[in-house]
């Protein structure tokens, strides 16, 4: 069985990110077809979506829904699909959404481990853009002009970005 774990995301209590170990899929975004557990929960409306990062399977809970009710019935049906990754395709990747999974990850690592650090030092780095494998940011409060920005910058985001994505070109402060 592969190993999962949930992950709340920030601002948004009817979805979860499920950690995989990477690559488990071979691809990511949002699936053209996903396993029957998996697909039962959609068609049934308990699930609203479900996209592929890196490392991770987030779902999105149908409103009414909620984890307390609906959350064994989503890993269990997870743990199914993920052992049968043939039953997985990737959807159509066209157009702006080639960038999907790295902006994922951003906001995971800025909602998660980067964005603590920079708020326990009373700052906070906002997500501006992605785009063709450019992280556009902006250090606010306490980090906007921080001499230690740079090395959070570098050193945490952009290092962890690159664990998961590693096609990022550049992490860049527009601020």
């Amino acid at each position: 069985m592969i190993p999962i774990h949930p992950q709340p995301c920030a601002g948004r209590p009817d979805r979860l990110r499920w950690i995989t170990p990477a690559g488990v899929l071979p691809f990511t975004g949002v699936p053209a077809t996903v396993p029957e557990p998996v697909a039962a929960l959609l068609a049934e409306g308990v699930l609203a979506d479900i996209q592929v990062e890196t490392a991770a399977v987030v779902t999105t809970l149908s409103t009414g829904r909620s984890w307390a009710g609906d959350g064994s019935r989503v890993r269990s049906a997870l743990h199914a699909a993920l052992d049968h990754p043939a039953g997985w395709a990737a959807g159509d990747a066209g157009g702006d959404t080639a960038d999907e999974p790295l902006r994922a990850a951003t906001e995971a690592l800025l909602t998660g481990a980067v964005g603590d650090l920079a708020l326990s030092h009373g700052g906070s780095i906002q997500l501006l853009e992605v785009r063709d494998g450019v992280v556009t940011v902006r250090m606010k409060g306490a980090c906007h002009g921080c001499p230690a920005a740079q090395v959070t910058l570098r050193q945490r985001l952009e290092d962890q970005l690159r664990r998961r994505c590693p096609d990022v070109r550049a992490v860049v402060d527009a601020g």
